[in-house]
């Protein structure tokens, strides 16, 4: 069965945007709520483990500054109503969030944070904005690689990982290297002594981000990924992070190891709502997805197509889903490529133009995606299909299912 899913979206993918991704798979039946009768969680060691005991090495350092608007994107993103990048400043995706919030809670839909909107939030006050992190020491171990940008070259790769250590830690925890570096003045948490160290005790230093090694090339000779970007983080170093939550991997849940790494690197858990029926608003640049019972459960800031390939609007249903996909490019199909071109099969990747996950519609050519730009979002055209930031894609992913309907309108 995933390989003939592989195979189909391979070819139905051919007509989207090339905008991010981690390895393929097919559909998979929500997971039995029994696999969530333990605490146990399977994320990584940065989890969020609220009201839980902290790793032994990470210090408390409370954070200086009041950060509202970051703390109430945190709770957006963490009850399902994603405000995009997590960076402490109000925009569109944001604004969107908490229009979403408010639909869902019986408010007067504002788009502001006002007052009812505040007092309805204050259940969550005790989650603070940020919390102080320690980058995994194997992180220090991964190939990173700048994404080339001719698709010829993308092709010779074996996948589009991540381009450095800082573009992994901003993905993992919602937000922009900007952000991280805004919170780690000098390279270390805000709130910390300038003088403490933010490696382990007698730890040395890492070498910079691990160069990658020559591999052998389809034609037999040794090539050499492009170098990864600079980084201003190291593996083992504390750093402050956006306090995302909801990133609880329960035991039992995933059964492909490729895309439990995945929802790791992106901070996304398996316990999320399920959807009925999606929306896609064109206007308002929305998704938005309801339960059977027809209550607003999810929203998402989206990208919906260009004047050259616009949202095709109608209603149509998920056919499939295809986790950390290869891509089928074919010049022919994008108006902006010369069709001299050549197709190629473009590896999977964080990086990669469909980002982790390809939600495939019975429109043919078109889907629901994620993207390597999460920062361009709502704000940069696609080539017809609906782009949401790679984090936000793995969450929808595991909300539908075969037959979920999908209506797509101005």
């Amino acid at each position: 069965m995933r390989n003939v899913i592989a195979a189909a979206v391979l070819f139905a993918v051919a007509a989207c945007g090339l905008n991010g991704t981690d390895r393929g798979n097919d559909d998979s039946a929500a997971a039995d709520r029994s696999v969530n009768a333990t605490t146990e969680n399977l994320a990584d060691t940065m989890a969020s483990r609220d009201g839980g005991d902290t790793i032994s090495d990470v210090p408390k350092i409370p954070d200086p500054q009041d950060r509202p608007i970051m703390q109430a994107q945190v709770v957006l993103d963490r009850q399902g109503f994603g405000p995009g990048v997590i960076d402490g400043k109000m925009g569109m995706s944001t604004t969107n969030a908490i229009e979403g919030f408010q639909e869902a809670n019986g408010l007067d839909v504002t788009g502001e944070l006002d007052d009812s909107t505040k007092a309805k939030l204050a259940k969550w006050d005790t989650i603070p904005a940020t919390r102080v992190v320690r980058i995994p020491k194997e992180w220090g171990t991964l190939e990173y690689a700048r994404t080339p940008e001719k698709p010829a070259e993308q092709a010779r790769l074996d996948r589009l990982g991540y381009q450095s250590l800082d573009e992994k830690l901003a993905e993992r925890f919602h937000t922009t290297v900007d952000t991280l570096k805004a919170l780690n003045p000098g390279g270390k948490p805000a709130g910390m002594d300038p003088a403490a160290n933010v490696l382990p005790e007698g730890a040395a230093s890492p070498a910079e981000s691990a160069s990658p090694s020559a591999t052998p090339s389809p034609d037999g000779s040794d090539r050499v990924p492009p170098a990864a970007l600079p980084s201003t983080f190291e593996a083992g170093q504390l750093v402050r992070v956006p306090n995302i939550g909801a990133d609880r991997i329960a035991p039992g849940a995933v059964d492909d190891p490729d895309w439990q790494q995945t929802l790791q690197s992106l901070g996304v858990g398996t316990e999320q709502p399920q959807v009925d029926r999606i929306v896609v608003s064109k206007s308002e640049g929305t998704l938005k997805g309801y339960s059977g019972s027809g209550k607003l459960v999810v929203v998402f800031t989206v990208t919906t197509g260009s004047k050259h390939d616009p949202l095709p609007l109608g209603d149509w249903k998920v056919t499939g889903v295809a986790r950390n996909t290869p891509f089928s490019y074919d010049p022919e199909l994008f108006w902006d490529v010369p069709d001299s071109e050549e197709k190629q099969t473009l590896p999977p990747g964080p990086n990669g133009p469909v980002g982790v996950v390809w939600i495939d519609l019975s429109k043919e050519h078109y889907g629901i995606h994620g993207t390597p730009e999460p920062q361009t979002i709502g704000r940069v055209q696609s080539h017809g299909c609906v782009r949401l930031t790679n984090w936000d894609a793995a969450r929808l992913a595991q909300m539908v299912k075969p037959g979920t309907r999908v209506e797509f309108g101005a």
